[in-house]
């Protein structure tokens, strides 16, 4: 059986522009929360990745009608006919528990198969969970599926997350604004995709203020409407474009982001050495000689995105000297060091903290993707590593970059995807 991989030959010089998509961390709970409200939407700037397929199967098996194309999502919520989300898609893309709060704002019940997706922690829902009950919702597990239920409709509450858990920030959010009464949430998620989701619940009629702060309040609504919406760019895509930049010397300029979304990144840039300009809507880097070694911490926004922990490890690979990675939100991130170790990086992961030695050059080799921003830097290793790189599992990658080939090679990679 024949299997589609990326190859890349290395060396090529990456320069030129590159235009960001809408982001998926957004755009596929903005999808969820059209099941709150009956009606028609219209989303906008949506990026063609597998993962907003899937999201489109989901709302689709609740009776939704979804139409997608010409980066736009038409959705109609009107006759939802169903409060169950199945097994088969829900185990592919973690983001399908994002239909949890929608549907007990919807239906004041729910049935969601346990997650999947990427591999990398366990990311359990007890916070999600947790703050569901504490507006009325009672939960009940079995056979792989979470069952809530909410009698007399949800009431606002004051929740405290223990950690700034973006998924539980948002399935709370969801379910509180038709909730009676007002909900506080204390230590919320501060995410740039928090505050999209937040505009866009505004527009449907909700009563939302404070998000981008640790402290939420929401102000529950008697009734809610459809909407139109321009999802917000991707934080993560363009900072990926920019290590290949980086990488290749540009100058490679990415559009349509909000610089001040990747403040802490663009800050560890030029730490590293390289040249970084901004402007209104876009980002400019340019590189030249060994980089800078420089000790990165991942953590929630507005502190280093773990999201970018992979493809920044790229560079320290690379650096003239000795840094310490430590990823503090997902445990088992570190499972790319393993395939980029086959490329002669010097990689020593020592529980949350890898350590790393950096090298002169990276040898091509055939390596495999074991999550989606994992196989993503890999791809980026590959274009400065000696000889071809055959990556593989590259439906890790498809689930949130629109054509990253197509991309790449507009700037100059040699680049290409085949079946072997």
């Amino acid at each position: 059986m024949s299997e589609e991989v990326i190859k890349v030959v290395g060396g090529n010089p990456i320069r030129g522009t590159i235009k960001i998509e809408g982001a998926k961390n957004s755009v596929l709970k903005l999808m969820a929360a059209s099941i709150i409200a009956p009606g028609e939407y219209s989303i906008t700037n949506v990026p063609m990745i597998s993962d907003v397929g899937i999201m489109a199967d989901v709302l689709r098996t609740l009776g939704a009608v979804v139409e997608l194309g010409d980066h736009c999502a038409r959705i109609d919520t009107t006759n939802l006919t169903s409060f169950e989300t199945p097994y088969e898609l829900v185990a592919k893309m973690r983001a399908s528990i994002s239909v949890l709060g929608p549907l007990l704002a919807r239906f004041g019940k729910a049935k969601v198969a346990m997650p999947g997706g990427c591999r990398i922690g366990t990311r359990k829902l007890d916070m999600h969970i947790a703050s569901l009950e504490a507006l009325g919702v009672v939960f009940d597990s079995e056979h792989g599926y979470i069952y809530g239920a909410v009698e007399g409709g949800l009431v606002g509450n004051e929740v405290e997350l223990a950690f700034p858990s973006v998924g539980a920030t948002e399935n709370l959010i969801m379910a509180a604004v038709v909730a009676k009464g007002t909900t506080i949430i204390e230590n919320a998620a501060r995410e740039p995709e928090i505050c999209d989701l937040a505009n866009f619940l505004n527009k449907m009629g909700a009563d939302i203020s404070g998000a981008g702060t640790p402290v939420i309040t929401i102000n529950g609504v008697e009734e809610m409407h459809a909407t139109d919406h321009r999802v917000v760019g991707d934080r993560i895509e363009a900072g990926t474009y920019l290590i290949a930049g980086a990488l290749g010397g540009g100058p490679l300029t990415v559009e349509g982001v909000d610089p001040n979304n990747l403040r802490r990144p663009l800050a560890i840039l030029e730490k590293m050495g390289v040249h970084v300009e901004e402007g209104p809507n876009s980002i400019t880097v340019s590189h030249e000689g060994a980089f800078k070694p420089y000790d990165i911490q991942t953590l929630p926004f507005p502190g280093f995105p773990t999201d970018l922990q992979a493809q920044f490890m790229v560079l320290s690979i690379l650096a003239d000297g000795h840094s310490i990675i430590t990823e503090n939100v997902f445990e088992n991130r570190f499972m790319f060091a393993d395939e980029i170790t086959r490329m002669g990086a010097d990689v020593r992961v020592d529980g949350h903290h890898a350590v790393i030695e950096g090298v002169e050059q990276l040898s091509g080799a055939p390596v495999q993707s074991s999550d989606l921003r994992g196989g993503a830097a890999l791809v980026l290793a590959g274009l400065v590593a000696d000889g071809e790189t055959t990556v593989s599992n590259i439906e890790h990658i498809d689930r949130g970059y629109e054509d990253y080939v197509g991309k790449l090679r507009s700037v100059g990679a040699d680049i290409k995807r085949e079946f072997v």
